[in-house]
């Protein structure tokens, strides 16, 4: 560990801290010392985690921000644990005859560096479900997950089961006990959504089991709890059942008060989970500034709840290409924390020459087609990216509001795009499992495709996306396409890794995205889906001009880094956190 006089030496002031020594300093030894520590750490719970490298695979942005979350927690030698189960069933993708078959594959914790602590129980109405704990040390940061052979895999079973309110009580009241079991008390609870709130009924029904006033023990419960909301309507949430309650939650609550109290929150015999999470979490935060202002939830009154604005980030170092993390650092764009220079950052971008860009995306491709040496396209064949190609990709969650099937609306234009600019366009995604609507517009996509010989040769759709895979389109792609309908985006976080690899982004002013002013990026625009459409297109051919074109090329990314390297940073992301709990 450095000095004190050491460390002097290196910090540069940041906006909301005097100094980046003060805001390091305080995590580890002044403010927050009584606050976190090893044994009262910042405990994180999320249903997902998307960490293929330490054995957990998630579904999309709420597990890749899980997983960024502690890697930055590590870097900054936050005490941090990050409670989620580990799910013994993955499933994957591969196709067939342009048909898309799942499968699903096992996993064993101990293939992953996770070691056995012990177990621990939780109850339904017909007996005791044993547990296992286990944990992963990562410096600072701790996996402590909870499994059992039969917990399924992430998000099996339909919305509003009894099996998926199985899993979110058994991560609740199950991850409570297996923190206890380790020695650690909560210095303060992140619900990552709301399939994390029984970790907050557990807290509550401890604190008024041990003695505490019910009052008293919601107010402590509230004042130690962050809920982080990602979905912008409450009525799209699932709902459960009162008898539902009563077999996996009731036998876990010794408190008669705790009981009653989360009986109320039923309406009609029904409840949905965000009616008493904003009610048990005093602080609450959007995921992008966009988010924050309309997400619309309310409380058991009826009464809006406001959330603060904490953007998401990505761990930068875990997303961007070393090669342009080194140049980062060298040319003082970013400090040893992966912050953005406070004084002159502009003037450093600007810095950055179109030779500079060319040659790290080049090493980015290169990178790019060793992960594609190992994939399969939909006729089964591994494919490569020339290196004098340009290269568009799409590469999100297949879901309706992201409409990954807008570039085909005008299927000749896009073949135009890509034949007359020697282009070839990436298409990766998951469709979660049961959402029949959008397997099916999958499957006529790419028979549409199909259909035309230019797309059959220039448009390549990769199964099985996973992290791997959106790190290396990341690296390997010019431009990146962003689609999702303005206003249903809560912050999305794949369009930051795009901009840390000086690629450029065509999107709708949405999310994250809408965190900085429109002329930032190259935007997709219109009143209707139809004028979207032909803006999409035009922006393809701004981007394909500027990839020509040293001026145009140093003008976008310029503009691009300048405006969102703080919006992007996981560094600003834990700062702007602390700063709201502390």
């Amino acid at each position: 560990m450095q000095d004190q006089n050491t460390q002097k030496q290196v910090y540069h002031p940041l906006e909301s801290v005097e100094d980046v020594e003060q805001f390091y300093m305080a995590i580890r030894r002044e403010k927050l010392t009584q606050k976190l520590a090893p044994e009262r750490p910042y405990c994180y719970w999320t249903i997902e985690t998307y960490d293929k490298s330490n054995g957990i695979r998630g579904g999309g942005g709420l597990g890749v921000l899980a997983a960024d979350m502690r890697r930055v927690a590590e870097q900054l030698q936050v005490p941090f644990v990050l409670v989620t189960p580990f799910y013994p069933w993955e499933s994957h993708q591969k196709m067939e005859n342009l048909e898309q078959i799942d499968y699903h594959v096992e996993q064993h914790y101990q293939d992953y560096g996770f070691n056995f602590v012990d177990s621990v129980n939780i109850k339904t109405s017909t007996g005791a479900v044993a547990l296992d704990v286990v944990e992963k040390r990562l410096g600072s940061s701790r996996f402590l997950c909870i499994t059992e052979p039969n917990f399924g895999e992430l998000y099996s079973g339909e919305s509003g089961s009894d099996h998926r309110l199985y899993q979110e009580v058994a991560l609740g009241f199950g991850g409570y006990k297996a923190l206890k079991l380790v020695g650690c008390r909560p210095g303060i609870i992140q619900l990552n959504e709301v399939a994390t709130f029984f970790a907050a009924v557990a807290r509550l029904d401890e604190l008024v089991s041990c003695g505490m006033d019910f009052y008293e023990a919601v107010v402590y419960t509230r004042k130690h709890t962050l809920y982080t909301n990602h979905t912008l309507v409450q009525a799209a949430e699932a709902t459960f059942h009162y008898d539902q309650f009563e077999r996996y939650v009731f036998p876990n609550i010794k408190s008669v008060a705790v009981k009653r109290w989360l009986s109320d929150k039923f309406t009609d015999g029904m409840i949905r989970l965000s009616t008493p999470t904003v009610e048990i979490a005093e602080l609450r935060s959007g995921v992008s500034k966009l988010h924050a202002r309309v997400a619309n939830y309310r409380d058991i009154n009826g009464d809006k709840v406001k959330f603060k604005a904490v953007t998401n980030g990505i761990h930068l170092r875990s997303w961007t290409l070393p090669e342009i993390m080194s140049y980062y650092h060298d040319h003082e764009i970013l400090d040893k924390f992966d912050l953005p220079a406070v004084r002159n950052l502009s003037e450093k971008i600007e810095q950055i020459s179109a030779e500079d860009i060319r040659h790290l995306k080049g090493l980015g491709r290169a990178k790019l087609n060793e992960v594609l040496e190992h994939r399969s396209d939909q006729y089964g064949n591994p494919i490569q990216i020339p290196a004098d190609a340009l290269l568009f990709d799409f590469k999100r969650r297949f879901v309706d509001y992201k409409r990954p099937w807008l570039p085909f609306t005008e299927p000749d234009r896009l073949a135009q795009i890509l034949a007359y600019n020697n282009a070839h366009y990436i298409l990766a995604g998951r469709v979660h499992m049961g959402d029949a609507t959008m397997f099916k517009k999958l499957m006529d996509l790419l028979k549409l495709i199909d259909s035309d010989p230019i797309l059959r040769e220039r448009v390549h759709y990769l199964p099985d996306y996973d992290e791997e895979l959106g790190y290396a389109l990341s690296l390997g792609a010019n431009a990146s396409i962003n689609t999702p309908i303005v206003g249903l985006e809560a912050c999305g976080t794949s369009w930051m890794k795009d901009i840390a690899n000086m690629g450029l982004l065509i999107s709708t002013h949405d999310g994250g995205v809408a965190d900085c002013s429109a002329d930032n990026y190259l935007t997709i625009d219109g009143k209707n889906e139809r004028q979207e459409v032909a803006e999409l297109y035009r922006q393809m051919e701004v981007a394909a001009k500027a990839w020509r074109n040293d001026f145009d090329l140093e003008y976008w990314i310029h503009k691009e880094l300048t405006a969102y390297l703080d919006v992007i940073s996981g560094t600003r992301m834990m700062r702007d956190y602390l700063n709201f709990l502390f």
